[in-house]
Protein backbone atom coordinates (compact mmCIF):
# COMPACT_ATOMS: atom_id res chain seq x y z
CA UNK A 1 0.00 0.00 0.00
CA UNK A 2 1.58 3.32 -1.19
CA UNK A 3 0.85 6.64 0.65
CA UNK A 4 -1.42 8.74 -0.01
CA UNK A 5 -0.96 11.21 -2.87
CA UNK A 6 -1.51 14.81 -2.01
CA UNK A 7 -1.81 17.78 -4.65
CA UNK A 8 1.38 19.58 -5.32
CA UNK A 9 1.96 23.33 -4.91
CA UNK A 10 5.03 25.59 -6.34
CA UNK A 11 8.37 26.16 -4.58
CA UNK A 12 8.33 27.40 -1.31
CA UNK A 13 10.90 29.96 -2.84
CA UNK A 14 8.55 30.69 -5.40
CA UNK A 15 5.61 31.19 -3.01
CA UNK A 16 7.90 33.91 -0.80
CA UNK A 17 9.07 35.38 -3.53
CA UNK A 18 5.46 36.40 -4.72
CA UNK A 19 4.85 37.38 -1.26
CA UNK A 20 7.26 39.27 -0.83
CA UNK A 21 6.02 41.36 -4.17
CA UNK A 22 2.49 41.55 -2.69
CA UNK A 23 3.81 43.49 0.10
CA UNK A 24 6.29 45.37 -1.21
CA UNK A 25 4.17 46.91 -3.34
CA UNK A 26 1.72 48.22 -0.71
CA UNK A 27 4.91 48.95 1.39
CA UNK A 28 7.99 51.04 0.06
CA UNK A 29 9.63 50.07 3.17
CA UNK A 30 10.38 46.74 2.27
CA UNK A 31 13.90 46.14 1.02
CA UNK A 32 15.11 42.49 -0.31
CA UNK A 33 18.93 42.04 -0.31
CA UNK A 34 20.81 39.62 -1.87
CA UNK A 35 24.39 38.44 -2.18
CA UNK A 36 24.08 37.17 -6.01
CA UNK A 37 21.53 35.06 -5.51
CA UNK A 38 18.30 36.93 -6.70
CA UNK A 39 17.85 34.15 -9.43
CA UNK A 40 17.96 30.82 -7.17
CA UNK A 41 15.98 32.96 -4.41
CA UNK A 42 13.14 33.40 -7.21
CA UNK A 43 13.66 37.06 -6.57
CA UNK A 44 14.23 37.96 -10.40
CA UNK A 45 10.03 38.78 -10.39
CA UNK A 46 10.56 41.01 -7.35
CA UNK A 47 13.70 43.04 -8.90
CA UNK A 48 11.76 43.66 -11.95
CA UNK A 49 8.51 44.76 -10.62
CA UNK A 50 10.51 46.56 -7.58
CA UNK A 51 13.80 47.60 -9.06
CA UNK A 52 13.88 50.24 -6.22
CA UNK A 53 13.62 48.10 -3.52
CA UNK A 54 16.27 45.54 -4.26
CA UNK A 55 20.18 45.71 -3.30
CA UNK A 56 22.40 43.60 -4.63
CA UNK A 57 25.86 42.90 -3.15
CA UNK A 58 27.69 40.47 -5.09
CA UNK A 59 28.95 37.35 -3.53
CA UNK A 60 29.83 38.39 -0.10
CA UNK A 61 27.79 37.44 2.59
CA UNK A 62 29.28 39.17 5.61
CA UNK A 63 28.24 42.53 3.83
CA UNK A 64 24.68 40.99 2.63
CA UNK A 65 24.12 40.83 6.59
CA UNK A 66 25.57 44.20 7.45
CA UNK A 67 23.86 46.43 5.15
CA UNK A 68 20.52 44.18 5.92
CA UNK A 69 21.43 45.71 9.43
CA UNK A 70 22.17 48.86 8.30
CA UNK A 71 19.25 49.24 6.53
CA UNK A 72 16.95 47.89 9.09
CA UNK A 73 18.62 50.67 11.61
CA UNK A 74 17.18 53.32 8.97
CA UNK A 75 13.32 51.86 9.81
CA UNK A 76 13.51 49.73 6.72
CA UNK A 77 11.89 46.45 6.78
CA UNK A 78 14.85 43.68 5.07
CA UNK A 79 14.68 40.56 3.86
CA UNK A 80 18.43 39.46 3.92
CA UNK A 81 18.28 36.18 0.39
CA UNK A 82 21.03 34.09 0.46
CA UNK A 83 22.22 30.16 0.53
CA UNK A 84 21.92 28.80 3.71
CA UNK A 85 25.12 26.93 3.68
CA UNK A 86 26.74 30.44 3.41
CA UNK A 87 24.18 32.33 5.49
CA UNK A 88 24.39 30.53 8.23
CA UNK A 89 28.42 29.90 8.29
CA UNK A 90 30.46 32.32 6.81
CA UNK A 91 28.23 35.18 7.97
CA UNK A 92 27.77 33.90 11.57
CA UNK A 93 28.97 36.80 13.12
CA UNK A 94 27.20 39.62 11.73
CA UNK A 95 24.05 37.59 12.16
CA UNK A 96 24.80 37.03 15.81
CA UNK A 97 26.37 41.07 16.57
CA UNK A 98 24.92 42.83 13.26
CA UNK A 99 21.75 41.40 13.67
CA UNK A 100 20.59 39.75 17.20
CA UNK A 101 22.87 41.24 19.65
CA UNK A 102 21.46 45.05 18.25
CA UNK A 103 17.86 43.46 17.86
CA UNK A 104 17.41 44.93 13.97
CA UNK A 105 14.65 43.52 12.44
CA UNK A 106 15.95 41.48 9.65
CA UNK A 107 14.62 38.53 8.61
CA UNK A 108 17.71 36.22 7.20
CA UNK A 109 16.35 33.90 4.27
CA UNK A 110 18.49 30.55 3.85
CA UNK A 111 17.57 29.26 0.58
CA UNK A 112 18.54 25.79 -1.18
CA UNK A 113 18.89 25.10 2.67
CA UNK A 114 19.53 20.89 4.09
CA UNK A 115 20.58 19.19 1.33
CA UNK A 116 18.26 21.06 -1.09
CA UNK A 117 22.03 21.27 -3.24
CA UNK A 118 22.30 17.52 -3.20
CA UNK A 119 25.07 16.11 -5.69
CA UNK A 120 27.19 19.64 -4.61
CA UNK A 121 28.28 17.79 -1.21
CA UNK A 122 28.97 18.49 2.56
CA UNK A 123 30.29 22.26 1.15
CA UNK A 124 27.07 23.16 0.20
CA UNK A 125 24.91 21.19 2.25
CA UNK A 126 23.25 23.46 5.59
CA UNK A 127 22.54 21.49 8.65
CA UNK A 128 23.85 23.27 10.89
CA UNK A 129 21.70 26.53 10.64
CA UNK A 130 19.05 25.12 13.39
CA UNK A 131 22.15 24.36 15.56
CA UNK A 132 24.13 27.64 15.48
CA UNK A 133 20.99 30.04 15.80
CA UNK A 134 19.36 28.04 18.32
CA UNK A 135 22.43 28.62 20.73
CA UNK A 136 22.15 32.51 19.68
CA UNK A 137 19.79 34.99 21.89
CA UNK A 138 16.88 36.87 20.35
CA UNK A 139 16.40 35.18 16.99
CA UNK A 140 13.21 33.30 16.42
CA UNK A 141 13.84 30.07 13.37
CA UNK A 142 11.09 29.42 11.41
CA UNK A 143 10.98 26.34 8.60
CA UNK A 144 8.02 26.49 6.60
CA UNK A 145 6.78 23.03 5.38
CA UNK A 146 4.31 24.62 2.21
CA UNK A 147 3.21 27.50 0.80
CA UNK A 148 0.50 28.23 3.12
CA UNK A 149 3.27 28.00 5.81
CA UNK A 150 5.37 30.18 3.72
CA UNK A 151 2.97 33.16 2.82
CA UNK A 152 1.61 33.91 6.79
CA UNK A 153 5.48 33.30 8.25
CA UNK A 154 6.79 35.58 5.38
CA UNK A 155 3.60 38.10 6.10
CA UNK A 156 4.06 37.57 9.95
CA UNK A 157 7.91 38.10 9.53
CA UNK A 158 6.79 41.84 7.86
CA UNK A 159 5.35 42.74 10.93
CA UNK A 160 7.54 41.53 13.16
CA UNK A 161 10.11 43.95 15.26
CA UNK A 162 12.92 41.21 16.52
CA UNK A 163 15.22 39.14 14.04
CA UNK A 164 14.23 36.27 12.46
CA UNK A 165 15.56 33.31 10.30
CA UNK A 166 13.65 31.02 7.74
CA UNK A 167 14.58 28.14 5.58
CA UNK A 168 13.29 27.50 2.27
CA UNK A 169 14.55 24.19 0.51
CA UNK A 170 13.99 24.20 -3.69
CA UNK A 171 11.45 21.59 -4.60
CA UNK A 172 7.50 22.53 -5.55
CA UNK A 173 5.96 21.31 -2.24
CA UNK A 174 3.01 19.41 -1.34
CA UNK A 175 -0.34 21.05 -0.20
CA UNK A 176 -1.05 19.85 3.18
CA UNK A 177 -3.87 19.33 5.24
CA UNK A 178 -4.67 20.83 8.52
CA UNK A 179 -6.78 20.55 11.20
CA UNK A 180 -7.15 24.80 11.73
CA UNK A 181 -6.17 26.78 8.67
CA UNK A 182 -4.03 29.44 10.91
CA UNK A 183 -0.32 30.42 11.69
CA UNK A 184 1.62 32.21 14.31
CA UNK A 185 4.55 32.13 15.48
CA UNK A 186 5.85 29.68 17.78
CA UNK A 187 2.49 27.89 17.46
CA UNK A 188 2.52 24.66 15.98
CA UNK A 189 0.30 23.36 13.10
CA UNK A 190 -1.69 19.82 13.18
CA UNK A 191 -1.38 18.27 10.11
CA UNK A 192 -3.54 15.08 11.60
CA UNK A 193 -4.75 13.62 15.08
CA UNK A 194 -3.41 10.32 16.23
CA UNK A 195 -2.57 8.53 19.35
CA UNK A 196 0.16 5.76 18.79
CA UNK A 197 2.80 7.70 17.43
CA UNK A 198 3.51 11.54 17.38
CA UNK A 199 6.03 12.72 14.09
CA UNK A 200 7.03 16.10 15.28
CA UNK A 201 8.60 17.51 11.77
CA UNK A 202 9.63 20.61 10.14
CA UNK A 203 9.91 22.10 6.79
CA UNK A 204 10.23 19.36 3.61
CA UNK A 205 10.10 16.40 6.07
CA UNK A 206 6.26 17.24 6.99
CA UNK A 207 5.53 15.57 4.01
CA UNK A 208 7.11 12.31 4.19
CA UNK A 209 5.75 12.22 7.77
CA UNK A 210 2.01 12.62 6.75
CA UNK A 211 2.98 10.02 3.38
CA UNK A 212 3.83 7.62 6.29
CA UNK A 213 1.01 8.59 8.83
CA UNK A 214 -1.22 7.35 5.89
CA UNK A 215 0.19 3.98 5.37
CA UNK A 216 0.37 3.14 8.94
CA UNK A 217 -3.37 3.80 9.18
CA UNK A 218 -4.07 1.29 6.68
CA UNK A 219 -1.84 -0.96 9.39
CA UNK A 220 -4.38 0.27 12.34
CA UNK A 221 -1.84 2.30 13.43
CA UNK A 222 -2.95 5.66 13.91
CA UNK A 223 -0.24 8.55 13.67
CA UNK A 224 -0.29 12.34 15.10
CA UNK A 225 1.56 14.79 12.12
CA UNK A 226 2.92 18.01 13.78
CA UNK A 227 4.36 20.66 11.54
CA UNK A 228 6.50 22.19 14.50
CA UNK A 229 7.49 25.35 11.98
CA UNK A 230 8.75 27.48 14.60
CA UNK A 231 11.85 25.80 15.69
CA UNK A 232 12.62 28.73 18.63
CA UNK A 233 10.21 29.68 20.24
CA UNK A 234 9.22 25.58 20.58
CA UNK A 235 5.51 25.48 21.02
CA UNK A 236 6.04 23.83 24.52
CA UNK A 237 2.04 22.77 24.91
CA UNK A 238 1.41 21.22 21.31
CA UNK A 239 4.55 19.28 22.36
CA UNK A 240 3.27 18.26 25.50
CA UNK A 241 -0.34 17.47 24.48
CA UNK A 242 1.22 15.55 21.58
CA UNK A 243 3.37 13.40 23.43
CA UNK A 244 1.87 12.80 26.41
CA UNK A 245 -1.43 11.14 24.33
CA UNK A 246 1.45 8.99 21.77
CA UNK A 247 3.30 5.44 22.89
CA UNK A 248 6.36 6.41 20.77
CA UNK A 249 7.51 9.80 19.30
CA UNK A 250 9.33 10.65 16.49
CA UNK A 251 10.73 13.83 15.56
CA UNK A 252 11.75 14.66 11.55
CA UNK A 253 14.16 16.73 10.38
CA UNK A 254 16.44 18.26 7.55
CA UNK A 255 19.35 18.93 9.91
CA UNK A 256 21.84 17.07 12.01
CA UNK A 257 20.48 14.90 14.60
CA UNK A 258 22.77 17.24 16.80
CA UNK A 259 21.16 20.87 18.05
CA UNK A 260 18.02 20.73 16.00
CA UNK A 261 14.39 20.33 16.46
CA UNK A 262 14.92 17.01 17.85
CA UNK A 263 17.25 17.88 20.38
CA UNK A 264 14.85 20.75 21.21
CA UNK A 265 12.19 18.40 21.95
CA UNK A 266 13.65 15.66 23.76
CA UNK A 267 15.03 18.54 26.04
CA UNK A 268 12.11 19.87 26.49
CA UNK A 269 9.70 16.61 27.26
CA UNK A 270 12.95 15.73 29.60
CA UNK A 271 12.64 18.43 31.72
CA UNK A 272 8.74 18.13 32.07
CA UNK A 273 9.20 14.43 33.39
CA UNK A 274 7.66 13.47 29.58
CA UNK A 275 9.44 9.95 29.19
CA UNK A 276 8.35 7.99 25.98
CA UNK A 277 10.17 6.31 23.50
CA UNK A 278 12.19 8.76 21.73
CA UNK A 279 13.65 9.08 17.89
CA UNK A 280 15.49 11.45 16.08
CA UNK A 281 15.65 10.93 12.57
CA UNK A 282 17.75 13.48 11.15
CA UNK A 283 21.24 13.22 9.22
CA UNK A 284 23.89 11.39 11.50
CA UNK A 285 27.70 12.63 12.11
CA UNK A 286 29.06 11.39 9.45
CA UNK A 287 30.07 12.33 5.88
CA UNK A 288 26.70 13.21 3.84
CA UNK A 289 26.05 10.92 1.00
CA UNK A 290 26.07 13.03 -2.38
CA UNK A 291 22.96 13.03 -4.46
CA UNK A 292 19.50 14.39 -5.43
CA UNK A 293 17.50 15.51 -2.05
CA UNK A 294 15.16 12.71 -2.55
CA UNK A 295 17.73 9.92 -2.62
CA UNK A 296 19.46 11.21 0.33
CA UNK A 297 16.35 11.35 2.48
CA UNK A 298 15.45 7.48 1.38
CA UNK A 299 19.02 7.26 2.35
CA UNK A 300 18.74 8.19 5.75
CA UNK A 301 14.93 6.78 6.14
CA UNK A 302 13.49 10.61 5.85
CA UNK A 303 10.52 9.07 3.63
CA UNK A 304 6.83 7.24 3.98
CA UNK A 305 8.57 3.98 4.00
CA UNK A 306 11.85 4.81 6.06
CA UNK A 307 9.45 6.34 8.90
CA UNK A 308 6.94 3.59 8.81
CA UNK A 309 9.71 0.54 9.59
CA UNK A 310 10.94 3.40 11.96
CA UNK A 311 7.82 3.11 13.49
CA UNK A 312 6.52 -0.14 13.39
CA UNK A 313 10.08 -1.16 15.01
CA UNK A 314 9.44 0.98 17.96
CA UNK A 315 6.09 -0.15 18.33
CA UNK A 316 7.15 -3.81 18.66
CA UNK A 317 9.72 -3.22 21.30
Amino acid sequence: MTATKLDMGRANLEEFSATLIELGKNDKNIIAVTSDSRGSGKLVPFGEQLPEQIVEVGIAEQNLVGVAAGLASAQKKVFAVSPACFLTARSLEQAKNDVAYSNMPVTLIGISAGVSYGALGSTHHSLHDVAVFRAINNIDIIVPADNFETREAIIAASKSEKPIFIKFGKKAMPILPRLEQSFEIGKASTICEGNDVTFIACGETVAPAYEAAQVLKVKGISAEVISMHTIKPLDKEALIKSASKCKVVITVEEHSIYGGLGEACASLLMQENIYKPFKIVGLPDEETVAGSQNEIFKHYGISAEGLTETTLSMLQT
